[in-house]
């Protein structure tokens, strides 16, 4: 079984605007998304350098704000509020657009739970459906560690991952 993190994190000075983050036995569930799109990019943004693709995959997602999210236990336990249920039924959105608006460019995620576990499967951009499901996961984690994680999650002043511009990717 995999551990997972969750995180709480500020956006940049606005200390005051947090998101929800990820990590899966210690990666960032980003690096994993930009590991499993890197190819699916590639086609899109030949005419871009390698640098500049690097950056835009670092770029391409960021947590859900927590403003936005009332109940945690029940979103990340697999039954979203019917205003993160769209645009794909039977998905909860496990990141969201570094924009800010999480319905622009999100994550979703199957998360089926049982008495044991929590698996997250089935992770989808709906956006680009010509990429079906991504390799990533699934993921199962035991439940009670999910749950505990998920009440007490790590508090960080600024986001883990993020884009330095002049930092080499």
């Amino acid at each position: 079984m995999q551990r997972i993190e969750f995180l709480n994190y500020a956006v940049s000075d606005h200390l005051s605007y947090r998101l929800w983050g990820f990590r899966v036995d210690g990666t960032d569930l980003r690096v994993r998304v930009a590991d499993a799109t890197r190819e699916l990019w590639r086609q899109e943004q030949e005419e871009k350098s390698p640098d500049e693709r690097e950056r835009f995959l670092r770029a391409q997602h960021a947590g859900l704000p927590l403003q936005d999210i009332d109940d945690p236990g029940r979103h990340f336990l697999g039954d979203p509020a019917p205003e993160f249920a769209a645009p794909s039924p039977g998905a909860t959105p496990v990141l969201g657009c570094a924009c800010g608006v999480w319905e622009c460019w999100p994550l979703l995620t199957v998360i089926t739970s049982t008495p044991e576990t929590v698996t997250w499967s089935s992770f989808r951009q709906p956006f680009r459906p010509e990429w079906g499901e991504l390799s990533l996961g699934p993921y199962v984690f035991e439940r009670s560690a999910y749950e505990a994680a998920l009440a007490k999650p790590v508090h960080l002043t600024k986001d883990p991952w993020a884009v330095d511009d002049e930092a080499t990717p």
